[in-house]
């Protein structure tokens, strides 16, 4: 099995949002923000080549929509959606499976796109099943004033009338050594991919865990729509983590894209943090 990072793009949004109840004065030492309280976070998404598979986790905002509704993200850096394929040598015909972790914009927008002269919609990936969680599908067919913004139809509604979406029911084997598992903290049946690099486990932590900084429990985001269901689900997969030695791959930490941990008297706290390269390469600090 073949992992390869994909930086998509960096974003900024609002520092509390981030961090919820904690005070900034206490978050900002883990994660700084700038002059007008914005936290750059990045979209880094993961390739997993298995024989003749190629999953793609998560596809980040796409670019089907005007520069007004960018204005507010502040895109900075990053090699694109396509720019990151071909950084490997792969195009998004090669991509056999695209896994989204959930439907908010910046998770599943890049996988679809308009189509010729803008009068449609059509995939990125023209041979690719799509994996959604079915909870996290139906909860997004009837978007809550919480995440309407989030839930836009333009991402979700042609992934069905492709005809490559598949909706996953619970905890699954995609491929040999590559599960997903269901949260519901942040959204109902958000998928966490677990994978068996023959070396460990990795696990794409998507917005169960965004950063490194928010490994402590009580650090967790406004958006979650389930406070205490994400503290207990953080808790279940920490303590495991810990306990196999497995790599946590971040998808929104813009300085530390991937951690091992080590347990403390406060809890389960970040060890050493790394590149995806250097753990590939075996040079991640033991």
């Amino acid at each position: 099995m073949e992992l390869y990072p994909v930086h998509i793009t960096n974003f900024k949004v609002d520092g509390g949002a981030m961090f919820g109840v904690v005070p900034k004065a206490i978050w900002q030492k883990r994660y700084p923000a700038d002059d007008h309280n914005l936290v750059n976070l990045s979209l880094r998404s993961l390739l997993v080549s298995e024989g003749e598979r190629l999953i793609l986790i998560d596809t980040g905002w796409g670019d089907k929509q005007d520069e007004e509704f960018f204005r507010h993200v502040h895109l900075n850096g990053g090699d694109g959606l396509e720019g990151g394929l071909a950084q490997w040598g792969f195009k998004p015909e090669d991509v056999t499976d695209v896994v989204l972790t959930h439907l908010h914009a910046d998770h599943c927008g890049g996988a679809i796109r308009k189509g010729v002269e803008n009068q449609s919609y059509e995939p990125v990936f023209p041979h690719a099943t799509i994996w959604v969680s079915r909870d996290q599908w139906n909860w997004a067919l009837n978007p809550n004033p919480r995440e309407k913004d989030a839930f836009l139809q333009e991402n979700i509604m042609p992934l069905q009338e492709s005809g490559s979406l598949r909706l996953v029911t619970g905890r699954q084997e995609i491929i040999p050594g590559f599960e997903v598992h269901l949260v519901n903290g942040h959204t109902p049946g958000q998928m966490i991919p677990v994978i068996d690099t023959g070396e460990g486990r990795m696990i794409y932590a998507a917005d169960l865990i965004p950063t490194a900084a928010h490994i402590p429990l009580l650090f967790n985001m406004a958006y979650d729509l389930f406070q205490l269901d994400t503290i207990k689900e953080k808790g279940d997969f920490l303590g495991s983590a810990w306990k196999n030695g497995d790599i946590l791959f971040f998808e929104h930490d813009v300085y530390y894209p991937c951690c091992n941990l080590k347990k403390t008297e406060k809890g389960i706290r970040v060890d050493q943090t790394f590149t995806l390269e250097a753990y590939l390469k075996g040079t991640a600090p033991a």
